[in-house]
């Protein structure tokens, strides 16, 4: 397991594999028992593994009371980032969703209790609402951070425009910096690569990647069965709706052929391979629901895709970057053919 700091913003020090502990519980339904979630969590931090991420509604609150008691052996190694918007109880009141300052606050307090921990290293806000003004927010983290319960503040599936805003007001205002983000990133879900991804480059946001197997489609399990998340959650599920993403799987299992490998490996090495070659530093958050799956994604770290197998990978997924990316390029490559090209000598107004 190698590791990198958390973005050019924090020196965090995180595993290049994040621990997604949404499946650590059985409160929606489906996920991993108690014995088998203690068993992933082992293994993880046994192959080197130190950034365990959670949220307050993952399992209606059981992900993070089972982390509260894993952790303990050895908390202050680990890096522990939980989310807070949505809520943990089933009857979410009022007052008890959304961004605002007093459901931060309670959010945080609640985390903490189930968590048995004083800190969490990472607060992602999980997701932005409506209502809430951003200085409101931004100022809520700062206290958290100012009391220690909180060592960093991060935004999760916000928009770009969002997270650069908040940014830059929370450095004109002196407050908490704004560290990380956490978006969905896979060989069937590559939108991040128009704004998210070189936004954070910019600013020198850490980046966590979710769902690197597109849900589970990736493996190619949904070609032979329909078991899986597909029919456990019926949530956070992508299918063969384009013909992108069937070519996209297609790709995948064609490589997994070659080198002998599982599809999931394949996907998953891609992810990572593609987290290297950003220039600011990105992680890949797997979610195991079994120490097999897990056993599956740390194979992944072993498996080096040839330049052809990662270029042809990269080719199949990419999306079109649209406005006003695809004009500046068009615009840009005939500057350079042109004016550009003729600039050899200094220029005279």
């Amino acid at each position: 397991m190698r590791y990198t700091t958390f973005g050019r913003r924090s020196g965090l020090r995180v595993s290049q594999y994040a621990l997604g502990t949404g499946n650590f519980g059985t409160g929606w339904g489906a996920g991993a028992e108690r014995d088998e979630a203690k068993k992933i969590f082992d293994r993880f931090v046994e192959a080197g593994g130190n950034f365990i991420d959670s949220a307050d509604t993952y399992q209606a609150g059981q992900s993070e009371e089972l982390l509260g008691e894993f952790i303990q052996a050895d908390r202050d190694d680990l890096v522990l980032a939980t989310k807070f918007t949505v809520g943990a109880r089933p009857d979410r009141k009022l007052s008890r969703t959304g961004n605002s300052r007093k459901n931060l606050r309670t959010s945080v307090e609640e985390s903490l209790q189930r968590l048995n921990t004083e800190y969490i290293d990472v607060l992602w806000v999980h997701y932005p609402d409506a209502l809430t003004p951003v200085d409101e927010l931004l100022r809520g983290l700062d206290d958290l951070v100012t009391q220690g319960k909180i060592l960093y503040a991060a935004f999760s599936n916000f928009p770009a425009w969002r997270v650069s805003r908040a940014a830059a007001l929370a450095d004109l205002s002196g407050w908490a910096p704004v560290t990380g983000i956490q978006v969905e990133y896979s060989l069937v879900e590559r939108t991040a690569d128009r704004e998210l991804l070189p936004m954070a480059e910019a600013l020198g946001l850490g980046v966590t990647l979710w769902s690197p197997l597109g849900g589970g489609l990736l493996t190619g399990k949904y070609r032979q069965s329909h078991q899986g998340r597909l029919t456990d959650l019926k949530t956070l599920v992508h299918t063969e709706s384009t013909d992108q993403k069937a070519a996209a799987v297609d790709a995948v299992l064609t490589i997994a052929n070659e080198v002998g490998r599982p599809p999931a490996q394949v996907a998953t090495a891609w992810v990572s391979e593609r987290s290297r070659r950003l220039a600011t530093s990105s992680v890949p958050i797997i979610g195991p629901r079994s120490l097999a799956q897990l056993d599956d994604y740390l194979g992944a770290l072993e498996l080096e895709l040839s330049a052809d197998q990662y270029d042809h990978l990269t080719q199949v997924s990419a999306v079109p970057l649209g406005i006003p990316h695809e004009a500046n390029a068009a615009s840009l490559n005939g500057l350079q053919g042109g004016v550009m090209a003729r600039l050899d000598g200094p220029v005279v107004p």
